[in-house]
């Protein structure tokens, strides 16, 4: 996997050069909790307290988007076996898209699309539970379409390259670090006001993910299903602070196949979270 390695590596040099030259950019820290969350192979509801960092920027070729969550389970999903105390994980995606129509100063538009590109970039996890331990690395790139809606709704059809190498607690054994298949996600991610004369704006996103062959213990994998969607309030008028500063709000998450894990006779492998969300843009 070391070609994934030199990926990763080029990408966030990348994003750092470009981050240098943001003509825009919008950092938040939010926090989320829900008491309905599923993890394969668990039939208990979990508690989760989830801290996010994220960042987006644009600059003259295109936008970066960067975020880290910090989830933090309750004593359902163990910290290790027989421990009394919750898993913590911690799971970073980063995003670079390329606006073809700013590289060429030429116009794509065509139909609802009002622009084209190309998105590459990684997903990177470390999670410290009771079986699986995840630390999945994966690498993705794709061509992208740019949508006229107010604010941005954004739909990319980007190739998977994704390994893993977890650790049984119980048995107290590493598996060597296994690469899936490559494979196709079709994703969208949006942020559209509601333009009623309230601060309300509907944001989330969409990942519909092909199987990825067969997993690091010989069983086979299942398409994923896995959206999360928000609707959030602008407080900010009301606390005295400059517009898009404090948001509150209620999500919810559908994710069926959980990890490409199949839900037939699988209770946990399929989320069904409501959640409420607070946000702090600085």
């Amino acid at each position: 996997m070391s070609h994934i390695v030199r990926c990763t590596a080029a990408i966030a040099l990348f994003a750092t050069c470009a981050a240098q030259a943001a003509d825009w950019s919008d950092t938040s820290l939010s926090y989320r909790y829900g008491t309905k969350f599923a993890e394969p192979f668990n039939n208990n509801d979990i508690t989760k307290n989830i801290v996010n960092l994220s960042s987006v920027s644009g600059y003259k070729y295109g936008k970066n988007f960067f975020s880290v969550d910090l989830l933090m389970s309750s004593e359902l999903d163990p910290s290790a076996a027989g421990s009394n105390s919750g898993a913590h994980e911690a799971y970073v995606v980063y995003r670079h898209t390329l606006d073809f129509g700013k590289i060429f100063n030429k116009s794509y538009a065509f139909g609802p699309v009002r622009g084209v590109g190309a998105t590459v970039g990684f997903d990177y996890n470390s999670k410290t539970d009771a079986g699986y331990n995840s630390k999945k690395r994966m690498v993705v790139a794709g061509p992208t379409l740019m949508l006229d809606v107010p604010g941005f709704l954004d739909i990319s059809l980007l190739a998977l390259w994704e390994s893993n190498a977890p650790y049984n607690t119980f048995t107290n054994q590493a598996t060597p670090r296994y690469a899936y298949k490559t494979h196709a996600m079709l994703t969208g991610a949006w942020g559209i006001p509601f333009n009623i004369g309230i601060p309300l704006s509907f944001e989330g996103y969409a990942n519909f993910i092909t199987a990825k062959g067969t997993n690091e213990f010989g069983g086979g994998t299942a398409p994923e299903t896995n959206i999360d969607m928000q609707i959030m309030y602008d407080i900010s008028e009301a606390v005295g602070t400059p517009k898009n500063t404090f948001k509150i709000g209620v999500e919810y998450q559908y994710w069926r196949n959980k990890f490409g894990n199949p839900s037939t006779n699988n209770p946990g492998a399929t989320a069904k979270t409501p959640m409420v969300r607070a946000e702090y843009h600085f």
